[in-house]
């Protein structure tokens, strides 16, 4: 008798969104994930893009153990917002650039396995950044794709991005190359919103002040007035 091994549907098959594991090893690359992911995610609001991190990244239909997990992956093309998950066969798009913030504890997937499995996948460009420099000693390392792979970036600038990239602690700084303007993280945002609120109060003060003065100086004029008549208009 023939055994009949039942195949599933290609609509049956589970990707899963997690698996347990935490999603940074250090407060300080969980900080580097997450200001990463907030600055980009602001810098393309608007645009017809998304910015995810931690999430899986299923690269093959019908294998949902082929997936990795990038620290932040930038897709251009597709739906803003956020995922479970990210397929590439139904998205239709290959991330275009992607971050690992890295250790020595996955230093040797992040250089070597994942390197080679974004560069088959033709992702444009590659950034591993180890924000205590453990194994990195510059701290933030880019690739490009050429047509024979992979390069190394000399000039800490994102081509697909348009923005520079410089070490800022353990944190990477974002400046944009049309105004060199920097690209804030929450922190300096807030800060930066409660200076303008304050510079806006003490506009709003002065304008007061100023406005009392002139009250008091009209009331003034009017009991001269009041006194001594309409004064001369000093052409007299």
């Amino acid at each position: 008798m023939r055994t009949v091994v039942p195949t599933l549907k290609s609509s049956e098959i589970i990707y899963p969104s997690a698996d347990g594991k935490p999603v940074a090893e250090t407060y300080d690359h969980l900080y580097a994930i997450l200001t990463t992911l907030e600055v980009l995610k602001q810098y393309l609001s608007g645009q017809r893009a998304t910015v995810l991190a931690n999430q899986f990244l299923y690269y093959a239909e019908g294998f949902p153990k082929l997936r990795t997990a990038p620290d932040v992956m930038v897709i251009y093309d597709v739906e803003p917002g956020g995922r479970d998950n990210y397929k590439i066969w139904l998205e239709g798009q290959v991330p275009k650039v992607v971050f690992e913030i890295t250790s020595p504890s996955t230093q040797s997937e992040d250089k070597v396995t994942k390197k080679d499995l974004y560069e088959s996948l033709e992702v444009q460009e590659y950034w591993l950044f180890d924000p205590k420099g453990q194994w990195i000693p510059e701290k933030l390392r880019g690739y490009r794709l050429w047509e024979d792979g992979y390069q190394l970036i000399t000039d800490s600038r994102s081509e697909v991005l348009q923005l520079r990239l410089e070490i800022e602690g353990k944190l990477i700084g974002f400046y944009r190359e049309d105004n060199g303007e920097k690209l804030l993280i929450p922190d300096e945002l807030a800060s930066a919103l409660e200076a303008q609120r304050q510079r806006a109060e003490t506009e709003r003060l002065r304008a007061e002040a100023e406005s009392q003065r002139a009250a008091e100086l009209e009331s003034l004029l009017a009991r001269y007035r009041d006194q001594f008549g309409e004064l001369p208009d000093g052409n007299s």
